[in-house]
């Protein structure tokens, strides 16, 4: 039977034991659908009650551009290493761990200005299940196994590659770049990305077939 939605939310909900905090990380190429997917399971989950579930993105260790000009990766925005990957292994870890029952606070990144943004995301001491999605959760380069090892479950989100392609595309339009700028980026450097992730699908402990769930966008 295909997979639906109400099956994600109980494997989802399943996740957290013993009222310990379970981190789910959602992972896939580009454009495969991670935030929409990542959404849908937090606004569900939560419902009209007390919110349990948080949304803390891999997207805010994106390194600023200031510091991408000075590396000389600035044309490479968004591979492996314009991420604070060891950052963000060790949030991951501290939310796992939730050792003082604190509020954490997670960076946040802007569309508009494709920039991180400091403690934009507030993870409550009540959120038992955070999930957190990104390009690179199953990289085994560097030092992106550290991430791995700082969540409980990962999900792969696969979608038809021409469909991928269109959104990813229609994405860069909605946020500034025009037609053909935003073309030559997806297929220049978006695409050579998703080679990377696709490459790691197989180490997911779920394979989620995007083009059959009915999400709200």
């Amino acid at each position: 039977m295909p997979l639906t939605l109400d099956d994600l939310l109980g494997r989802a909900r399943s996740l957290p034991r013993d009222g310990r905090r379970a981190v789910l990380g959602i992972a896939g190429s580009p454009g495969a659908g991670k935030t929409t997917l990542a959404e849908n399971l937090v606004r569900e989950l939560n419902g009209s009650g007390p919110p349990w579930v948080a949304h803390v993105p891999m997207d805010g260790f994106h390194l600023a551009d200031a510091e991408l000009e000075r590396l000389g990766r600035r044309d490479r925005k968004g591979a492996p290493d314009t991420f604070d990957a060891a950052g963000y292994a060790a949030l991951l870890r501290r939310l796992r761990e939730d050792e003082y029952g604190d509020v954490v606070y997670a960076p946040g990144f802007e569309r508009v200005l494709e920039q991180p943004i400091a403690g934009a995301v507030a993870v409550p001491p009540a959120a038992r299940l955070v999930v957190s999605e990104g390009n690179y959760l199953l990289l085994e380069a560097g030092v992106w196994p550290r991430v791995r090892a700082g969540l409980d479950e990962v999900w792969f989100c696969e979608l038809d590659e021409p469909e991928r392609l269109r959104r990813l595309i229609a994405r860069h339009e909605r946020f500034g770049k025009g037609h053909e700028e935003a073309v030559e980026w997806v297929m220049r450097s978006d695409q050579r990305n998703a080679e990377l992730v696709a490459a790691a699908r197989e180490r997911a402990d779920l394979l989620v077939p995007m083009g059959e769930l009915t999400l709200k966008y």
